[in-house]
């Protein structure tokens, strides 16, 4: 029996955002559309920039983005001289790959679990370098956080320089222990990545605990903040070898010192409102309530899980948990290609929500905000009830 419990206030109205009222979108993890309020506080920065551009960049720009950075870095437990804004978490982790130091027969070890641009970008690092990419298969169904642990430990070697850990899966939308293998893996002096974009807000996070050297982000997706505002964390023990994908002037704008974030500040005239916005996200989800937020979110997750599962009967990928899935969730899909199933629920249902090629595995990840209702997700079910034996 199916027990949907929705938090007592359940949802903002989905008037807060400016979605298509003719959509399902279910989609928020790849591209969370920003609210209305967002919105409005990125166009004031665009008036205030355009205004007078020359006063705003060459006077204000600095101190207005560091107000921002932090207040970001109140919301994730990280001071503002670790962390730099980027566009993305993509652009995070190219830095990432750029500073790390890697020699012929050092070592990368990431999972099968990661996002495929990740694992894309650190084949082609590791090639370059004469580096070997080890990909650790973590095998599903995941029963507790010592199956990513024993997986995991059970790939380094003495050769193992580095290892890039998803917070929060991107084709399987698990939560990934990373407290406990970040501090495995410094006791055995092995650096650390984490890729966590789909942990801003949707997760308890406190970057300074977890004592990894990099966390790359975006804000875009459960924070609300605009697209393009994403942010790279750099552990003090790291920073000095940290280099910039894009190569500008390399000095502070002010007659403050140099230091290691001056390489990032000034990388040519770009349209910076989205890092200045960042506060505004931040306000807007702590406005809600992040237990709250947490709470409703993966009760509708949980909701879509139970009821795609009753549909396919296939075995969930993990026990059912706030432990082990959020605000999103990856169910099982009988095997088949995933973009006839994909256009269909849009074309036929207007619904937006991806199908995944996972290995040769096809999933369904459905992310819910706080716009999402019981009856998107029925509506869902519902589709795919109609399309799963054609598709």
């Amino acid at each position: 029996m199916n027990d949907f419990r929705p938090s007592p206030q359940q949802n903002i109205s989905r008037e807060a955002w400016s979605l298509r009222e003719d959509v399902v979108y279910l989609n928020h993890g790849a591209f969370g559309p920003s609210p209305r309020a967002v919105q409005h506080a990125q166009q004031q920065w665009r008036e205030r920039i355009e205004s007078e551009p020359a006063d705003f960049f060459l006077r204000v720009l600095a101190t207005e983005l560091r107000a921002s950075l932090e207040k970001l870095g109140r919301f994730v437990n990280a001071p503002a001289d670790y962390c730099v804004f980027l566009d993305n978490a993509t652009v995070a982790m190219n830095v990432v790959a750029q500073s790390v130091v890697l020699r012929s027969g050092d070592e990368v070890v990431i999972t099968d679990h990661v996002y495929g641009a990740v694992r894309r970008l650190w084949e082609q690092t590791c090639n370059a370098r004469g580096a070997r990419l080890v990909v650790c298969d973590v095998a599903t169904p995941i029963n507790s956080h010592d199956d990513w642990c024993d997986a995991i430990l059970a790939k380094v070697s003495s050769s193992t320089r580095l290892v890039v850990l998803s917070h929060v899966t991107s084709p399987t939308a698990i939560v990934v222990p990373v407290e406990m293998l970040c501090r495995l893996l410094r006791e055995r002096e092995i650096a650390t990545c984490v890729d966590g974009p789909h942990a801003i807000a949707m997760r308890p996070l406190d970057i300074e605990a977890l004592d990894c050297d990099f966390y790359t982000a975006s804000c875009h997706k459960w924070l609300c903040a605009p697209f393009g505002s994403g942010f790279l964390y750099a552990h003090p023990r790291v920073q000095s070898q940290v280099r910039p994908v894009v190569t500008s002037w390399g000095r502070p704008l002010s007659d403050a010192s140099y230091c290691w974030r001056d390489e990032f500040l000034w990388q040519g005239t770009r349209d910076v409102s989205s890092h200045l916005t960042v506060g505004t996200a931040v306000d807007f989800v702590t406005a809600i309530g992040l237990r709250k937020f947490r709470e409703h979110t993966h009760c509708l997750a949980r909701h879509a899980r139970q009821l795609i599962g009753e549909l396919t009967g296939l075995t969930p990928l993990t026990p059912d948990s706030a432990e082990h899935y959020g605000s999103m969730v990856a169910v099982p899909l009988r095997d088949g290609p995933a973009a006839p199933l994909r256009d269909a629920l849009w074309n036929q249902a207007r619904i937006e929500v991806p199908i995944i090629e996972w290995g040769t595995r096809r999933l369904i990840r459905v992310s819910c905000h706080m716009y999402t209702t019981k009856e998107e997700i029925e509506r869902l079910v519902d589709a795919l009830s109609r399309l799963l034996f054609t598709s």
